[in-house]
C-alpha cells in the first residue's frame, strides 16, 4: 500500500470533521503498510544476509530509512491525536478552536527532526536541518519517500532472491549428474575440453550464486514506474531480475549434455557399428574377388575386348579400422566418434567402387547373354513365319550361334550376325530382308 498527504487553509467544523475521518482512515492505511513492510520477506532475509556491494550501501540507507519511517509514523499519529482531543472538547467548536484545528491539520504544527526527513524531491540522503516544522500533509509526503525507498531495496533482493538461487541449486546439480556422465565415458578433466568445461562452468555458477547472495541488487534491472508526478507509489518495485549469464550457463550445460549422450550413444553401439563396417568391407572384398574371376572368365571367353582392370583393397581403410578397435577397446570415445562417422562413409564408399568394378568387368558377358537371348528370340519368329526350313535363314541363325557359343566370342563380329539373321526374317508372303519390329504389332495386328 502507497502513503498519501494532502494540505488546506481555515477549516469550517464540517471540514474539520471531514479531515479528521480522512486522516484517520489514512493512519490506518499507513500502519498496515508499516506492518506489511516490517513482515516482508526480503526485509527478513535482508537483515539475516552477509551483504556486499551496491546492495549493502543500499540497505544501509534503507535500513535507517525504515527506522525513521516509524519514528515519523508516531509524530504523524501523535499530531493527529492532539487534534482529535482538541475537536472533542465540544461538539461545535468555537473559532479560536477551529483555527487551533485548521493549524494542526493543515500547517506546520509536527516538529521532527530534520535527520529523519529526506530532501524535498523525496530523495532520502539530501541535506537536512536538526529540527523542522511539517504540516501533515509534508510528514505524509516524506514518509512517502522513505517508504519508497525501502519498498525498492526490500521487493528487489525478494524478486532475485526468489529467482535465482533456487534455480542456480537446480543447475548445479544437474552440473553434477552430467560430470559423473562425463566420467563414465572416460571424460576427465585435464584429459578432455568437455571436462574442463564442466569445470569452469561450475564456477562460473559457483561464484553467480554467491554474488546473488550477497548482492542481489546487482542483477535487479529496475524499469520506470508509470504515472504522472504526485500519482501514488507502486506498493512493489518494478524491474525484472538479469538472468544473462544463469541463462548462458544453462545453454551452455545443455550443450555439453548432448555431447555427452552422443558418446554414451557412441559407446553403446560403437560394437555394432564397427561390425557393420567390417560387414560392409568384407562385401567389398567379395565383389572384388568376384570381379576379378569374372575378369579371367572375359578373357578367356571374349576376344579383342579390352577389359578393366580390377582394383585391390584400400589399406589405408583397413589401417583406420584397426586403429578404431583399439580405440573402442580404450574407451577413447572423443576421437572414435568422428573415425567412425568417416569410416561409415568410406565403407559404403568401398562397397560401391567393387560393385562399379564388377559391373565394368562384366558387361561383355552381359552384351553376350543379351544377343544369345535376342539370337532365341528371332528363331523362335523365324518358326512362327514358316521359314525354319529357309535356307538362307538356317545358314545365318548356325552362323551367328557358332559365333557366340565359340571361345573366345567375337562380340562385334557375332552383333553382325545376329543382325543379318534378323534382317533374313520376314512374315510369310512378304518381301525378304525386311525388318521385324521387335514384339511390336505388325501390321496385321500380329506381334513379332
Amino acid at each position: 500500500m502507497a502513503l498519501t498527504g494532502s494540505a488546506g487553509p481555515v477549516l469550517s467544523r464540517e471540514e474539520v470533521d471531514r479531515e479528521l475521518a480522512r486522516l484517520g482512515a489514512e493512519r490506518e492505511a499507513v500502519e498496515a503498510a508499516l506492518l506489511a513492510l516490517q513482515d516482508h520477506p526480503g526485509r527478513r532475509l535482508l537483515e539475516g544476509a552477509t551483504l556486499a556491494g551496491g546492495t549493502a550501501e543500499r540497505w544501509s540507507l534503507a535500513a535507517q530509512g525504515l527506522t525513521a519511517l516509524w519514528t515519523l509514523f508516531d509524530r504523524y499519529s501523535e499530531a493527529l491525536a492532539s487534534a482529535r482531543a482538541v475537536r472533542s472538547r465540544r461538539g461545535r467548536p468555537s473559532s479560536p478552536e477551529l483555527a487551533e484545528l485548521s493549524e494542526l491539520l493543515r500547517g506546520p504544527a509536527v516538529t521532527v527532526s530534520g535527520g529523519q526527513l529526506p530532501d524535498a524531491v523525496g530523495r532520502p540522503g539530501g541535506p537536512a536541518r536538526l529540527v523542522e516544522q511539517v504540516s501533515l500533509a509534508q510528514l505524509m509526503e516524506r514518509m512517502n519517500a522513505w517508504y519508497a525507498t525501502v519498498l525498492d531495496v526490500v521487493s528487489a533482493a525478494d524478486a532475485v532472491w526468489s529467482a535465482l538461487p533456487a534455480r542456480i541449486d537446480l543447475l548445479l546439480a544437474e552440473l553434477r549428474r552430467v560430470r559423473t556422465l562425463a566420467g563414465s565415458v572416460g571424460v576427465q578433466p585435464g584429459a578432455h575440453p568437455l571436462a574442463d568445461d564442466l569445470a569452469g562452468l561450475e564456477g562460473e555458477l559457483t561464484a553467480l550464486r554467491a554474488e546473488v547472495l550477497s548482492d542481489p541488487l546487482a542483477l535487479w534491472q529496475p524499469t520506470q514506474r508509470a504515472g504522472d508526478e504526485g500519482e501514488l507509489l507502486s506498493p512493489v518495485a518494478t524491474g525484472t531480475v538479469d538472468t544473462t549469464r544463469f541463462d548462458h550457463a544453462g545453454r551452455a550445460l545443455d550443450g555439453i549434455r548432448v555431447e555427452l549422450e552422443q558418446l554414451l550413444r557412441l559407446r553403446d553401439e560403437a560394437d555394432e557399428r564397427l561390425h557393420q563396417v567390417a560387414d560392409l568391407l568384407q562385401r567389398a572384398d567379395a565383389t572384388l574377388a568376384e570381379a576379378r574371376r569374372a575378369r579371367g572368365e572375359v578373357l578367356a571367353k571374349i576376344a579383342a575386348t579390352e577389359v578393366p582392370a580390377v582394383p585391390g583393397p584400400l589399406s589405408s581403410l583397413r589401417e583406420h579400422v584397426r586403429l578404431a578397435a583399439e580405440l573402442r577397446q580404450g574407451g577413447h570415445w572423443l576421437q572414435l566418434a568422428p573415425l567412425l562417422d568417416a569410416l561409415e562413409e568410406e565403407a559404403a564408399g568401398e562397397l560401391a567402387r567393387a560393385r562399379q568394378s564388377l559391373g565394368e568387368v562384366t558387361q561383355p558377358l552381359a552384351v553376350r547373354a543379351e544377343l544369345r537371348g535376342r539370337l532365341d528370340a528371332y528363331k523362335a519368329m523365324a518358326a512362327r513365319y514358316g521359314l525354319a526350313e529357309d535356307l538362307e535363314v538356317i545358314e545365318r541363325y548356325e552362323k551367328a550361334r557358332w559365333l557366340l557359343w565359340s571361345a573366345p566370342c567375337d562380340l562385334r563380329a557375332a552383333a553382325a550376325a545376329v543382325t543379318r539373321f534378323q534382317q533374313a526374317l520376314r512374315p510369310a508372303g512378304g518381301p525378304r530382308g525386311g525388318q521385324p519390329n521387335d514384339g511390336r504389332p505388325n501390321g496385321q495386328g500380329e506381334t513379332v
